[in-house]
């Protein structure tokens, strides 16, 4: 995914799980290096709204952490696992959830065509579309739609420019 999107020239937005961002230290450190924002997923990918304060601020601050010890920056921007999120926390921790509009639903499905067919009929300007690079279909569907919209005149950005603007 890094290569190819490098190869067209798109930065994107990579919401990290903070146990697998500690697995994989250089992939984050590439992540930086080439100019994507690195944003909080949780350090085991759970669901904040069903946890007490304590542990939601808890899987949050370890993946912060945990990626500030790698490339010596804080996570400014978070995406919830499963969309739920606590209003309050936003006070309490200075973070931002970015939730998205456009759902691939890209971990239900091989079929890289249903997966860029959710996004190319309903795409407009200020979406921010959900996938999730772990699966190949994913990938695969990512670059193919970069492809289309980039095509179509669409120019992509990280979150923060879109939350910014």
């Amino acid at each position: 995914l890094l290569d190819g999107l490098k190869m067209r020239g798109v930065k994107a937005t990579f919401f990290l799980i903070g146990e697998n961002a500690e697995k994989n230290p250089e992939l984050v450190k590439r992540l930086d290096e080439e100019g994507h924002l690195i944003g909080n997923h949780t350090y085991h990918h759970v669901q904040i709204g069903k946890l007490p304060e304590e542990e939601a601020i808890k899987e949050v601050e370890e993946t912060d952490a945990v990626i500030y010890q790698i490339i010596g920056k804080h996570t400014e921007y978070m995406r919830p696992p499963f969309g739920e999120w606590k209003k309050d926390l936003e006070y309490k921790m200075q973070i931002l959830p970015v939730l998205w509009s456009i759902d691939t639903l890209d971990w239900t499905t091989e079929n890289e065509d249903e997966i860029m067919n959710r996004v190319v009929t309903d795409v407009g300007e200020g979406d921010i579309i959900l996938m999730h690079d772990c699966y190949e279909s994913s990938v695969n569907a990512a670059l193919r739609i970069v492809d289309y919209l980039q095509a179509k005149g669409f120019e992509l950005v990280t979150a923060d420019r879109l939350i910014m603007e």
